[in-house]
Formats: C-alpha cells, sequence, structure tokens
C-alpha cells in the first residue's frame, strides 16, 4: 500500500495506538483537533468505535472541547472518507447529504469475530477480579453462542470451568453439545440459573427479567457483555442484591493495542476493496 495521509478523529487508547501503528506503516499521520486542521487535506478520517454516544458529537473523551459531528461534515470534502464504528443511520443519511463517503468499520465481520478475543479476556479479567472463588471448576453460564459466546465459551473451558451454554437455534444446541458444552434451553433457564456462579451475557435484548433474576443465588456475579441497554433488568437486581457489571467497551480497556491492530487491518482491507 502506498503511503496515505491518515486524521485520527477523537476515540479512546485505541486510536491513540492506531495513530502509532498506522505511523510505524510509514503513513502520514495526523491527530485530531478541529481548530486550525485542513480536513481536506487528508485521505482518510479515522473516527473512533463508536462513533458517537450522544448522536452530536464525536466520541472524544480525550478532547476538552465537545466536536460537533455537523462541523466535521462541514470541515470535509465531496468524495472524502470517512471511517467509524457503530455509525447510526441518521449519520450515515447526514453523510450523504454532504457528499461525504462514511464508512462503518465495525459492520466488517472479520473485525467483529477478532474483536470478540479481547472482550472474552476482558470478561473472564473481571469475573476473576470480582469473585471470591476460582473459575476453575465453577458453574459458568453463558447466554447466546455468536461470537462473543464462542471465543469465551473456549476459554472459559479452557480454564476448567464447568460451561453451560443457552441458545435457542436448534443448530446452536447441536454445536454446543459437539464441543461437549451443557446446552441449555431458554425455557430451563429458570430451573438451572440457581446453581450459577457466574453469567455472561452476550444477547442485546432483555434476558434476565424481574421473574428470572427471583430464581438466581444472590452469590452470582453476573457480568453484562451486551451494548446498552444490555439485557439485564438492572433495577431488579439490584433490588435483590444481585452484583452486575455491564461491561462495555472492553477491547478498547483492557487491551487496546491488539484493538487497535485489530481496526488497523480491517481499514487496511476496506481500503484494499474500494480502491481507495
Amino acid at each position: 500500500m502506498e503511503p496515505k495521509k491518515f486524521l485520527i478523529l477523537g476515540g479512546d487508547n485505541r486510536s491513540i495506538e492506531l495513530a502509532n501503528l498506522l505511523y510505524e506503516d510509514g503513513h502520514n499521520i495526523t491527530i485530531s483537533h478541529i481548530e486550525g486542521l485542513n480536513f481536506r487535506d487528508c485521505h482518510i478520517i479515522i473516527g473512533p468505535l463508536p462513533f458517537t454516544k450522544d448522536n452530536k458529537t464525536i466520541n472524544a473523551p480525550f478532547h476538552i472541547e465537545k466536536i460537533p459531528i455537523e462541523i466535521v461534515f462541514e470541515s470535509m470534502k465531496k468524495g472524502q472518507v470517512l471511517m467509524a464504528g457503530g455509525i447510526a443511520d441518521e449519520q450515515m443519511k447526514k453523510a450523504m447529504k454532504y457528499g461525504i463517503e462514511l464508512v462503518d468499520y465495525f459492520d466488517r465481520e472479520e473485525l467483529q469475530i477478532l474483536n470478540a478475543i479481547p472482550t472474552a479476556e476482558g470478561a473472564i479479567k473481571l469475573a476473576i477480579e470480582h469473585s471470591v472463588i476460582t473459575l476453575h471448576n465453577s458453574n459458568v453460564l453463558i447466554l447466546g453462542f455468536g461470537r462473543i459466546g464462542k471465543i469465551l465459551a473456549n476459554m472459559l473451558h479452557g480454564i476448567g470451568a464447568n460451561v453451560y451454554i443457552a441458545a435457542r437455534k436448534v443448530k446452536d444446541i447441536a454445536w454446543i453439545k459437539s464441543l461437549n458444552y451443557k446446552a441449555i434451553g431458554f425455557n430451563q433457564l429458570n430451573e438451572n440459573v440457581g446453581d450459577m456462579d457466574f453469567v455472561f451475557n452476550t444477547i442485546p435484548s432483555l434476558i434476565l427479567t424481574k421473574e428470572r433474576l427471583e430464581h438466581f443465588h444472590r452469590k452470582t456475579l453476573i457480568i453484562d457483555l451486551a451494548s446498552k441497554p444490555g439485557g439485564v433488568d438492572f433495577m431488579q437486581a439490584e433490588e435483590l442484591g444481585i452484583k452486575v457489571i455491564h461491561a462495555l467497551g472492553l477491547p478498547g480497556k483492557v487491551a487496546p493495542l491488539t484493538a487497535a491492530n485489530i481496526i488497523k487491518e480491517t481499514i487496511y482491507n476496506i481500503i484494499e476493496e474500494r480502491g481507495i
């Protein structure tokens, strides 16, 4: 790949590491600050993951002042490329009005699969830090058997945990059994959750309702890995004395360099495929 001019816009530790990785690859890198920058000189602007948390400004925790998305779009020229993660349809439509090519790298399957690795490791780290028992020989329930569920199950099984997985699809149940995990149907949750030491939720919808939480043991630790609003009735869990951790953005917190490298490789794939 020929050297390109990248502008890194906002973001957390992943963005800092990403800037370093791109620089090491021989690219021209500018770290963002809206005032005084000429966006139009850049080949590609790389935004954060998630792109925004309030749907109005760029997710930029290290910036003193907020960066309005509208100002960014106004500062770009038609046909210019901005890549970021977790972009809402509203922002996509707004970018189209400005003639900007807005690309969501978080939609890419390769990123989501590899990003599940630091997410799973971060979840295990939290489980160890917030419990008085070992994961080894503990009863662990994973809700969902998607990308994160698969990788997390493999890691927990390797540690020596007794891994139970709740899934709906018949083919997922078959895979769970074939991998020597214990499959639980969602209609069987109430009769099984009381035996669990740890529960990891990966499903982005309300799964652990008030009715289901009443069957939990008070010492069970729940780690919710689902995006907001999560899959747990948090108020009810608190009333019942059940500890819940809503663990968001784990890759950027526990392994920012690894997460940045995953984003970099995904961006390179997009550049190659689109001929940017």
